[in-house]
C-alpha cells in the first residue's frame, strides 16, 4: 500500500465506490463531495482548490444596507420584478464609472446571481429567431453554463480559444456564425478558468461579427475588474474594464455581486441589456408571446417564470456597494487583489515542484495572477492528475470539463488559508518524489 498524505486504501475505495469511469469528467460538486468525505473519514486536512467560492469577507457597506432594509420590513414584501429604483440607478452609474458604457437604469435588471442571469439570457436569446437555437461558447468556460443549455433543450457549440487569440479569432468565429444558427455568443472576461483577458482588438472582432450575423453577445463579468495588471479600481477614469459594449449594441452584460463584493451567499447580480437590444422586437418573441421587446420579455416573461423577483433586501445591498464604488468611497478592487497575491504564491509552489502553468500567457504578456490559474504535470492527463492529487489531499477540477482541449487542472485561490502554503509545499514535494519526471 502506498504511503500518501491521505490514507491510500480509504481514498482508493471511495473513488471506486463513486462509479466514475472517467475521473476527469467529475463535476465540481462531485469533487467537493469526495474531498469532504475523505476529510471526515481520514481526519486529514484538504487543500480545496475546486470550488470558485469567495474567500473574503462580504463588503461591509452591503451588509449594513441589507440589514437596514430588513429592519424596515422589506422581507414581507415582494420586490418589483423590474428591480428597485436604487439598484437600477446605481447599476447604471457603476457601469459608466468602471466600464465607461452608458446603459439606462431601465435596462439594468437584478437577478438571483449571474447563474440566473445567464439562464434567462440563453432562454430569451434562443427564442428571438425560430432558426437560431444554438449558443456558441468561447471556451474554456464555466461548466454549469453548458448544463443550463442542456436543461432548456437548446444546442451549443464551442471552441477552445487557446490557438485563436488576436486576429485569429475572426476566422474561427466566422466559421461558426456563418452557419446562421447561432443565437448568442458567451465568454467570461477575465476567463474562468484560464484567467486570460480578451483584448480590445478581440472584443472589437466579436462585436463587429455579432452585428454582421445578428447574434447577441453575453459577456460574463463575474470577475469584474480582476485583471490586476491594470488599475481598474478608479471610477470614471481609465483604464476601464474591457467590454464588448464598446463595439456593438447586441450585448448583455452579467455583473455579479459574488466575487467582486464577496456577496455570493445572497445570490445577487445584474443583467445589463444594451438600450437598443432592450427595446428591440424579434419575430420569434412576437410569435411566442404576442408582443413585447427583448427587455420586457426577459423580465416579465422569463424572469417572472423563474423566480418572481430577486431577493428584496439583497437588492439594497448591491445598490449600496455599487454606489460606494462609483462614489469612490469603497475601493473594492483593493480588497479582491488578495486573490492575485495568493495565486502568485501558489503558482510558485507548483512550478517549483515540477508542475507547469497551462495557460501561461495572455497573447504576448504573462498571464495575470487572480482568482484561478491552470496547472499540469508532465506525462499526466488532466483526469489522471486530478485523481492522483486526491491522494495528496489536494482537490481541483479537470480542464476538460471547462471545454478546454488542453490537459491539466483548474485551481482556485479563494479557499487557501495562510498555513496551507507550507502544507502544499510539503505535499507537492512528496508528489514530485513519487512521480519522477
Amino acid at each position: 500500500m502506498k504511503n500518501t498524505p491521505v490514507n491510500y486504501q480509504i481514498t482508493k475505495q471511495l473513488i471506486e465506490n463513486c462509479g466514475l469511469t472517467d475521473f476527469g469528467k467529475a463535476t465540481i460538486r462531485e469533487v467537493v463531495a469526495i474531498s469532504n468525505q475523505l476529510e471526515q473519514e481520514t481526519h486529514t486536512e484538504f487543500i480545496h482548490m475546486e470550488m470558485g467560492v469567495p474567500g473574503l469577507k462580504a463588503a461591509e457597506v452591503g451588509l449594513k444596507a441589507e440589514i437596514n432594509a430588513l429592519k424596515n420590513g422589506v422581507a414581507s414584501i415582494y420586490p418589483n420584478i423590474n428591480g428597485i429604483p436604487e439598484i437600477k440607478n446605481e447599476a447604471s452609474r457603476f457601469i459608466k464609472a468602471f466600464i465607461n458604457t452608458d446603459i439606462r437604469p431601465e435596462c439594468c435588471v437584478p437577478v438571483t446571481g449571474s447563474m440566473q442571469g445567464t439562464f434567462a439570457s440563453f432562454l430569451t436569446c434562443g427564442q428571438c429567431f425560430p432558426n437560431k437555437k444554438t449558443i456558441l461558447f468561447i471556451d474554456p468556460g464555466f461548466p454549469v453554463q453548458k448544463q443550463q443549455i442542456t436543461v432548456m433543450g437548446y444546442q451549443y457549440e464551442s471552441f477552445d480559444v487557446y490557438h485563436y487569440r488576436g486576429n485569429k479569432l475572426k476566422e474561427i468565429l466566422e466559421k461558426y456564425l456563418s452557419k446562421g444558427n447561432i443565437a448568442a455568443i458567451i465568454y467570461s472576461n477575465p476567463n474562468n478558468p484560464a484567467w486570460f483577458c480578451l483584448t480590445d482588438e478581440e472584443l472589437q472582432i466579436i462585436g463587429e461579427l455579432s452585428d454582421k450575423y445578428d447574434t447577441i453577445v453575453i459577456e460574463d463579468l463575474a470577475y469584474f475588474a480582476m485583471d490586476f495588471r491594470k488599475d481598474l479600481g478608479k471610477p470614471y477614469a481609465p483604464p476601464y474594464q474591457a467590454s464588448v459594449s464598446h463595439y456593438t449594441d447586441n450585448y448583455i452584460l452579467q455583473i455579479s455581486g459574488s466575487k467582486a463584493f464577496s456577496y455570493a451567499g445572497q445570490r445577487i447580480g445584474i443583467t445589463a441589456i444594451s438600450d437598443k437590444l432592450y427595446h428591440r422586437s424579434y419575430p420569434g418573441l412576437t410569435q411566442i408571446y404576442g408582443n413585447g421587446t427583448f427587455g420586457t420579455v426577459y423580465i416579465h416573461r422569463v424572469l417572472y417564470a423563474l423566480s418572481s423577483g430577486t431577493s428584496h433586501s439583497a437588492q439594497y445591498a448591491l445598490a449600496a456597494m455599487f454606489k460606494a464604488a462609483a462614489d469612490g468611497t469603497y475601493d473594492f478592487v483593493s480588497d479582491i487583489k488578495e486573490y492575485g497575491r495568493r495565486a502568485k504564491k501558489l503558482k510558485d509552489i507548483f512550478t517549483k515542484n515540477g508542475f507547469y502553468i497551462v495557460y501561461d500567457h495572455d497573447l504576448d504578456a504573462p498571464i495575470a495572477d487572480g482568482f484561478y490559474f491552470t496547472i499540469a504535470y508532465p506525462g499526466m492527463t488532466g483526469g489522471e492528475l486530478m485523481k492522483e492529487l486526491i491522494f495528496y489531499g489536494i482537490s481541483a477540477i479537470s480542464l476538460s470539463t471547462t471545454g478546454s482541449n488542453q490537459e491539466g487542472l483548474r485551481a482556485c485561490t479563494s479557499f487557501i488559508k495562510d498555513h496551507q502554503y507550507s502544507l502544499l509545499e510539503e505535499r507537492l514535494s512528496q508528489f514530485k518524489k513519487d512521480h519522477e519526471i
